[in-house]
């Protein structure tokens, strides 16, 4: 059994801590408060995981933290960092103009993913919907976007024309997330990279990181007989992931991920969610998760939903928590033989974002 090394025992540094990497088949749950070091934590599974097995990663980033998991820290065994240097991770940003873009294709989206982001109700705007039906149907013809909006609009039709005024009013084809014939992400994801890291968070519409994921994640699903699996990590998961919707695109995203957490296992689609809360993550989802790791967290309430979902860990085990240090986290469920502490081994790789400082005077003399 292939295992890897993510720290030392809490209290006895000679005491190494690992976890199986073939259990990662099944979900994952991460969770710590802000300056627990969750992000840094996860960043040392995600090497690992790079390290020690061949399984896609495909990590959903709206902080921009794991942009720089190519960049290897000063100090780090020569040996790993080869190894990291050398596999094929794939860092797509929203804004970057100087990166890898991260794009995708409008008329590739499902039929129900295009309505939510056309605000389109299939009852209240039939004939829009039917339009937009029918235009699903001949996507594969090859027109982009903008010969799709002219084909509406010069159409006698007064339902395309209908869908041309609301896609023109929407503003929906100047989103910067559309490939106008670059590379989709899609087709990325699908090539399977080491590691695919989507960075999310520079795009100008709030729709935009939430259309690109589910985009790659209808995909995924679409293509779930293929069987080639994949790590689907997904970081402050409360952005994608909540309880409760609040737009028609984030229903759409937060459906697609409660039908993978509750099928995609078989399949080989298996999620890693990190949050700061797990109130804060969409019930249907947590309840999915076999493996745990918890950082510092002071609210009785988390702490109490977390006993709920993973009842084989000790409550007294939990309630630890407040009292962890930075980098401390207790391992527990299928990837670990018992529940363990655990202080958080160094990174290989480089951090992408940074706490902002206090600005402070400068030094005199």
């Amino acid at each position: 059994m292939v295992t890897m090394k993510v720290g030392t025992d809490k209290d006895n540094p000679d005491v190494e801590v690992t976890i199986s990497a073939a259990k990662f088949n099944r979900h994952t749950f991460w969770c710590g408060q802000s300056g627990s070091g969750k992000t840094y934590a996860l960043g040392v599974i995600l090497e690992q995981l790079i390290l020690h097995t061949e399984l896609p990663l495909l990590i959903l980033d709206p902080n921009a933290d794991f942009t720089r998991l190519r960049d290897i820290r000063d100090g780090s065994d020569p040996e790993l960092a080869r190894k990291i240097a050398d596999s094929d991770i794939r860092v797509l940003h929203s804004i970057n103009p100087d990166g890898e873009q991260l794009r995708t294709r409008f008329l590739e989206l499902s039929l129900s993913a295009k309505a939510a982001v056309l605000q389109i109700d299939p009852i209240a705007h039939a004939d829009e919907y039917n339009v937009l039906l029918h235009a699903s149907a001949n996507a594969a013809g090859g027109f982009d976007e903008q010969t799709f909006l002219s084909l509406l609009r010069d159409s006698d039709d007064p339902g395309k024309r209908r869908l041309a005024t609301r896609i023109e009013n929407l503003e929906v084809l100047d989103w910067d997330l559309w490939s106008r014939g670059a590379l989709p992400v899609t087709e990325i994801v699908a090539s399977r990279p080491r590691a695919t890291v989507l960075d999310l968070g520079g795009f100008p519409h709030s729709a935009e990181p939430k259309v690109a994921a589910l985009s790659v994640l209808e995909q995924l699903w679409a293509r779930r007989e293929e069987r080639r699996p994949v790590l689907i990590v997904i970081d402050e998961a409360h952005n994608i992931c909540p309880p409760v919707a609040t737009s028609a695109v984030e229903k759409a995203l937060i459906d697609q991920i409660v039908q993978i957490a509750a099928e995609g296992r078989k399949f080989g689609l298996w999620l890693l969610l990190s949050t700061q809360r797990p109130t804060k993550i969409h019930p249907n989802v947590l309840s999915q998760c076999d493996n745990l790791c918890l950082m510092r967290m002071n609210a009785p309430r988390d702490l109490a939903e977390l006993a709920d979902v993973f009842g084989f860990v000790p409550e007294h085990m939990l309630a630890e928590s407040p009292e962890f240090r930075q980098g401390q986290a207790l391992f527990a469920g299928g990837f670990i033989d018992a529940p363990t502490f655990t202080q958080i081994g160094a990174r290989i790789t480089e951090e992408g974002g940074a706490d902002v400082q206090v600005p402070m005077p400068a030094a005199v003399g």
